[in-house]
């Protein structure tokens, strides 16, 4: 099952600057040990120390924010697109 992965340019110094990744994964929190397989340390910069995933950081399966799915327990097939977005602030 292969899961193509977005990666934000602020992340892809982990990811030896490539934007796209592709991976297998059941859900999103597998998803987040399987990115961190192959890209040591991307994990800490997406999940919190209890290993939830940052408040900060948006994520969408097909175009969809996986707050309105299952969170972290959303489920992937073969073929979903994983957004990685960084949450942006400011005034």
């Amino acid at each position: 099952m292969s899961i193509k992965v977005l990666i934000p340019t602020p992340l892809q110094k982990f990811t030896k600057n490539q934007a796209k990744l592709e991976c297998d994964a059941a859900d999103i929190t597998d998803l987040m040990d399987k990115l961190d397989e192959q890209c040591p340390g991307i994990k800490a910069r997406l999940c919190d120390e209890q290993g939830g995933l940052r408040r900060f950081i948006n994520f969408y399966v097909n175009e969809e924010d996986i707050r309105f799915l299952d969170n972290a327990n959303t489920i992937l097939k073969d073929g979903d697109e994983v957004s990685i977005v960084p949450a942006v602030a400011g005034g």
